[in-house]
């Protein structure tokens, strides 16, 4: 999978996720840590990545629907998180990766589980 992290992460999250096989290009290594969320969103969507954030506006299925995109993943990390706590959701959404898609869809992660936002029908 294509991924993009967001500006958030370090060194430590991309080599979670290109260990577990994705190829992950980040915010601050393509000098956009100053762009807009839809600027942002765009050039993943230009760039067919999904785009992996902290930022909770990302989470907003009325300003950026997730079948627009090649997935959108809000890891939410709760209290006074520590490193450990994003590693373990970066480890939760490798396994998720794993077992499938997120292509079109919206997953939020946190240290212990991915949940997966399902449009009211």
């Amino acid at each position: 999978m294509q991924l993009k992290l967001d500006e958030n992460f370090g060194r430590r999250g991309a080599e979670i996720l290109a260990a577990a096989g994705h190829d992950v290009a980040s915010v601050p290594g393509e000098n956009l840590c100053r762009a807009s969320d839809q600027d942002l969103a765009r050039v993943c969507h230009a760039e067919g990545r999904c785009l992996v954030t902290l930022d909770l506006d990302f989470g907003n299925p009325l300003v950026f629907t997730p079948a627009d995109y090649s997935g959108l993943v809000v890891v939410r990390l709760r209290g006074r998180a520590e490193p450990a706590d994003l590693e373990r959701a970066l480890r939760v959404l490798a396994a998720g990766l794993e077992a499938g898609s997120v292509v079109g869809k919206l997953w939020i992660v946190e240290p212990t589980r991915l949940r997966e936002y399902q449009p009211e029908s």
